[in-house]
């Protein structure tokens, strides 16, 4: 009898397929996409089809664990029939956080090597700093842009030596990144161009049409 996993990567990947063998210039980028929220998993999800990439979403860590095949129960499929290149997760979720899945992947000897990206709306030192440690790729703020995704496609699109390079310099300049994620910056309202692929009461109802410049969440130097 089939698992919930099984039977949950089976409806989803019907709708996006998988992507066979390694990475490369011809070939998709899977990415699997966690988010509680309605609205970012609509957002993150067009930003990478927009991207030329395949997205799998899930609303949940338990339900990306599921898919994967790490919540404990009994699969038949393995790494080499799910080829995700990409994990993308929001921090703040109830139940499990972004955290807490990340360190579950790089607890994984099969999952370990995919590079994880966490995305918050909080710039909060000690937060960053615990998620890069624990292996994740890159820690961006929200809300995604365009340009985040197609820089991070680079890079994995790179392949490994790429990866291990930015890992490098992402080390010895960390207090450089705290430093340009504690400056200003312009929070897009719900009206501008980067949400017009949104209907219109997804747009009111999003959680970034309120927010102004003097609004944004403060620098916090502790979780």
């Amino acid at each position: 009898m089939a698992t919930a996993g099984e039977i949950l990567r089976r409806s989803l990947t019907e709708e996006v397929g998988f992507s066979k063998g390694s990475v490369s210039g011809s070939e998709e980028l899977h990415v699997l996409a966690v988010d509680d929220s309605f609205v970012d998993r609509k957002v993150i999800e067009r930003l990478l089809k927009i991207s030329s990439c395949k997205v799998t979403v899930v609303e949940s860590g338990s339900r990306a664990l599921q898919y994967l095949g790490l919540d404990g129960e009994k699969s038949s499929v393995g790494f080499n029939d799910l080829k995700i290149n990409l994990i993308m997760t929001d921090y703040s979720m109830p139940g499990m956080t972004g955290y807490e899945l990340l360190k579950k992947i790089k607890e994984s000897s099969a999952f370990r090597e995919i590079p994880v990206v966490i995305m918050s709306s909080e710039n909060i030192l000690a937060r960053i700093d615990r998620c890069l440690e624990e292996g994740a790729e890159e820690y961006i703020l929200k809300p995604v842009k365009l340009s985040d995704v197609k820089r991070i496609k680079d890079v994995i699109m790179g392949g490994d030596g790429e990866q291990k390079k930015r890992r490098s310099v992402r080390k010895r300049g960390r207090e450089d990144c705290f430093y340009s994620l504690s400056q200003p910056q312009l929070v897009q309202s719900s009206s501008s161009p980067a949400f017009d692929f949104l209907p219109s009461e997804l747009q009111s109802s999003s959680p970034f049409s309120t927010l102004s410049l003097s609004k944004r969440p403060k620098l916090l130097t502790r979780d």
